[in-house]
């Protein structure tokens, strides 16, 4: 459950540059219900071959989405051709650097809240970080085949912290992680927030079924809390 490709968010949000197509995106997104290509092209004052090129490079985009109907409701021979409607699609397109995943961080606030045992609320964020971590590294390890060797299991590991921004290097034998991703929310609670990216990560090694790996917290400025290090090197577990 990465976020959405990076390289298409930004092809995306480009597209809205030109002012022709976004005056068409805006007015499309306004109205309550799909617009044809000549009811776009009146609203505007262009021509209906500018609004179909323009409305065609949004639905390319992700950004409208076409759908087909006959204007006169008639159907079989002699109806005529359908005409083409477009209505804002249901992606969503967010842009952030550093990357971040604020959504994230809601998704599992509000799970914990949910959480229907009489548990202490940090204790229920700390659970519902580690299940999803869980969730990531087990679908990761069913990409890698029945037996994957350590290197391709380190690969994944690697291209799901990288998926979820938290971007992972090599320093020696220790992977560090250059960016938090709730970083906004970690500068006002810190140690909450570290022990929700250790408990993430700590779930997404044992979904993984990583061996010889751990997460713990070695906190440093401008870098998330976290580090990967050999399983025999002491490293300090959730904040409490």
């Amino acid at each position: 459950m990465g976020p959405p490709d990076f390289k298409d968010d930004i092809a995306a949000v480009a597209a809205l540059d030109e002012p022709v197509r976004r005056a068409l995106y805006e007015h499309v997104a306004r109205q309550p219900q799909d617009v044809s290509r000549d009811e776009a092209a009146r609203a505007l004052g262009i021509s209906r071959l500018l609004a179909a090129f323009h409305l065609d490079k949004l639905v390319k985009a992700g950004l409208l989405a076409a759908t087909y109907r006959r204007v006169s409701g008639r159907q079989g021979p002699g109806a005529g051709r359908p005409s083409k409607f477009y209505g804002r699609s249901q992606r969503e397109v967010e842009i952030s650097l550093p990357p971040r995943r604020y959504e994230l961080v809601a998704r599992l606030f509000a799970q914990s809240l949910e959480d229907p045992r009489a548990v202490p609320a940090r204790e229920a964020l700390y659970e519902a970080a580690r299940g999803l971590g869980e969730n990531l590294g087990q679908q990761a390890r069913q990409r890698g085949g029945r037996r994957p060797s350590r290197q391709r299991v380190l690969s994944l590991v690697h291209a799901q912290l990288e998926a979820n921004a938290y971007e992972p290097y090599r320093d020696g034998q220790v992977i560090r992680l250059r960016n938090c991703p709730f970083h906004q929310v970690a500068q006002g609670h810190r140690t909450l927030m570290c022990g929700a990216n250790l408990s993430l990560i700590q779930g997404l090694l044992s979904g993984l079924e990583v061996r010889g790996l751990q997460a713990g917290l070695e906190p440093e400025e401008g870098r998330c809390c976290v580090a990967l290090r050999p399983a025999d090197t002491r490293i300090t577990g959730p904040a409490a």
